[in-house]
Parts: C-alpha cells; structure tokens; sequence
C-alpha cells in the first residue's frame, strides 16, 4: 500500500532517485513536509481522519455547551452553563466524552469526506457528456457522503451525548454501551436516527454545496487558483454557518429524542412528535435553543476541518502531484 521510505533534501549536488514515502524539500522559505501514500482512496480517509480529530478537539468546550443547552442542563445560557461546569467539574468537564467524540468523529468525518470527494466526481461530468442529475454534483455528493457517515457512526453519537448529560449514570464508554444495550435494548443506540438522517441530508448537502460554490466564487474573485489555507478556514466557517441555520430545529429534536428517558425526562414517538412538544412547551424559540453557542461551536469546526482535510491532501501527495 506504501511504497519504500527515503528521505530526499534538495541541494547542488545530483541525487539518486528513490520512491519514497516521506520527502522533505529544503527551500528558501522553510523546509516543506510530503508524505507518500499511493492509494488516492486512503489519502482521503486519511485527511478526513486527522481533520475530524483536529476540528472537534478544538471546539470540545463549545460542544459541551451546546449539548447541555439543547436538553435544558445546567443552566439556560453560555455563561450560565460554563460556569456550573467549571464549579462543578473543572476544565475536565468541558472536555467530557470528548475521547469518545474523536473516535466517532474520525471515521466519521474521514467516511464522510471520502464519499463526497468520490460521489462527486462520479456525478461531475466530463466536457463532451451531459449532466447526469439535475441537481448540482456537490449538492447531492454532500448529502450522500452525511447519510454514509450517520448510518456508520451514529451509535457512537448517542454514546457521547450520555456521557456529556448524564455523567453520574455512566463511569466510561463501555459502562454507558452495556447499560444501554442491557436496560434498553439494542434498539436504543439508534433511538433518533431518523431526525438524525432527515437532518444530515439538508445539513451536509448545503454545507459542501457552500462550501463548494464558496470556493469557486473565491477563484473567479482573485483569479487565483491556490486557496490559501485562512481561506478556506472563512470559507469552511461560513458554509458551516448556513447549513447549521438552516437545519437547526432538527439537530434539537434529534439531541432530546437521544437523552431519552433518564433524569425523568419526556420520550418522544418520533422527530414530528418531539417537533411538536418542543413548540408547545417553548415555542418556536424552542427550536432555536442554543443556535448562537452552536454557530459559535459548528463555524470553527466546519472551517478547521475543511482547511486541515485541504492541507492533508496537499501533504499526503507525491512530491510530483
């Protein structure tokens, strides 16, 4: 899968050619990285491996937050809630089910990733064919690649949202799996699933369309075709902003239908039902409980994400590429 590993720096003197996996080229500007790996279908699984990790390690504090937020825990605010934490639990609390998190969102965002780079160039088509949907590549490329990572991952998600909200019920992730699984049924670790898949196709469908429209704007605007890498973290944040807007409702029906029925807290039938307490109980402000710490978690980690998977690829290339 790998080939040979070498080390090639360049200087004055001719140097014999290798294939290697890691090269360093010396230049006046510094010394730049590039790791080999020849399967092109790895490289993007690698890439959206690291950027989950990356992105969702960043912004653990915020996702806390918001998760506590949505189910009406500790408090009715940001500030409120950070504080309880912090009084609570310290600085570990912020970072609550965070391990848990990463290894969902690594396989996750490195599935999802993976299934758009390669849905859409499937659907993109070449100069001399016609177009083979009516909709644009990167619209449906997106929403295939979320439904692809929710139905691999999900169980993962319920987990992480336990832990974070009922931390005096579960010790660790496997305690929170066997409880579930025994108490519950396995069922259970799917429980929100459809919210979750209805949400996830207008969510990831606008976000990489954004995204992907974003970036050719950029291009046309600055006749450039290198983005530079504070570009697309805008770019990415600003994609993250419209789709988390505009599919927010349901990420709220989904985070209550997950916390189920510890604590004495109402279960939902479905995402309709759940829909329809939250506005009878809240109002429609309900619906909308959590958006601005939410914008403030999703715009860093879209961007994050979107500006490391770019600068992975970049490094897990061939010198030559």
């Amino acid at each position: 899968m790998f080939a040979s590993v070498g080390l090639k720096v360049s200087t004055p003197a001719p140097a014999v050619s290798t294939s290697p996996i890691i090269r360093k080229k010396a230049k006046k500007r510094g010394l730049k990285l590039k790791i080999k790996i020849g399967n092109p279908h790895l490289r993007r699984l690698v890439s959206g491996a690291i950027a989950g990790a990356v992105s969702r390690t960043c912004v653990a504090p915020l996702e806390t937050i918001r998760t506590h937020l949505m189910v009406g825990s500790n408090g009715d605010s940001m500030t409120e809630v950070f504080q309880t934490i912090m009084k609570t639990e310290g600085w570990t609390g912020l970072f609550r089910g965070n391990f848990v998190n990463v290894i969902r969102v690594a396989p996750s965002k490195a599935i999802e990733l993976f299934a758009f780079d390669t849905a859409k160039k499937f659907l993109t088509p070449k100069a001399d064919e016609s177009s083979k949907t009516p909709f644009p590549p990167s619209l449906v490329a997106g929403a295939l690649a979320g439904v692809s990572s929710t139905l691999c991952t999900y169980p993962l998600e319920l987990i992480k949202t336990r832990l974070t909200i009922e931390k005096d019920v579960y010790d660790n992730f496997l305690h929170c799996l066997v409880k579930i699984v025994r108490e519950e049924g396995p069922s259970e670790l799917y429980r929100g699933l459809t919210p979750s898949l209805i949400g996830v196709v207008p969510y990831a469908a606008t976000n990489y369309y954004a995204y992907d429209t974003l970036r050719k704007l950029y291009r046309k605007t600055f006749k450039q075709e290198e983005i530079s890498n504070i570009a697309t973290l805008l770019i990415g944040s600003a994609a993250g902003a419209i789709s988390s807007t505009a599919t927010f409702p349901l990420e709220v029906a989904r985070k209550q239908m997950q916390a189920g029925a510890v604590g004495g807290r109402q279960v939902y039938k479905n995402v309709f039902h759940a829909l329809y307490c939250i506005m009878e109980k809240e109002g429609i402000g309900g619906l909308y409980k959590g958006l601005g710490p939410s914008c403030i978690k999703l715009m860093p980690a879209a961007g994050i994400s979107f500006m490391c998977y770019e600068a992975c690829k970049k490094i897990l290339v061939e010198a030559e590429e």
